[in-house]
């Protein structure tokens, strides 16, 4: 029984979340973010857990979780810094402040700093054109960057 893997805590949640519904499988993006809650990231074993929780097939549940851009498979870090990419920000620098962000932290896109505290990743849109180049840094919004905002960010 795969339930197990989950915590109590986490189960106790993701029920509370099912009994809002008359079909379990309608909780599967906010049974995922439970577990991410707990965790910073939904593991293969997590994942089959859940789906067994819900009566899914842990296939479609894959299928979720990876369309969903803010589930991550894989650890990430404390703090992940999602820096837009859209073509706005790209045409403003936000290429190059992603960039300087991995350089500085000396990681790639999708990998953990050594400490452990960032992981830095791309994402489509964060709907402040205006603002342009913008990213989120934990669950706050940054506006109009620069590359030399890059240590302003990381808090150095």
């Amino acid at each position: 029984m795969n339930k197990l893997i989950l915590s109590p805590e986490e189960i106790q949640e993701i029920n509370a979340e099912i009994s809002h519904y008359p079909d379990k499988a309608a909780v599967a993006i906010e049974a995922l973010k439970i577990v991410q809650k707990h965790r910073r990231w939904v593991s293969d074993e997590c994942l089959v857990a859940v789906a067994e929780l819900l009566d899914m097939q842990p296939a479609q549940l894959e299928g979720v979780a990876t369309f969903y851009n803010l589930i991550y498979r894989q650890p990430v870090g404390k703090t992940v810094i999602h820096y837009c990419n859209s073509v706005t920000c790209w045409m403003l620098g936000g290429d190059r402040v992603g960039e300087r962000l991995c350089r500085h932290l000396n990681v790639g896109l999708g990998e953990m700093s050594a400490d452990g505290e960032y992981t830095v990743l791309p994402i489509v849109c964060l709907g402040a054109c205006d603002h342009a180049p913008v990213a989120m840094v934990g669950d706050e919004l940054r506006l109009d960057l620069t590359e030399d905002a890059v240590k302003e960010i990381l808090g150095r």
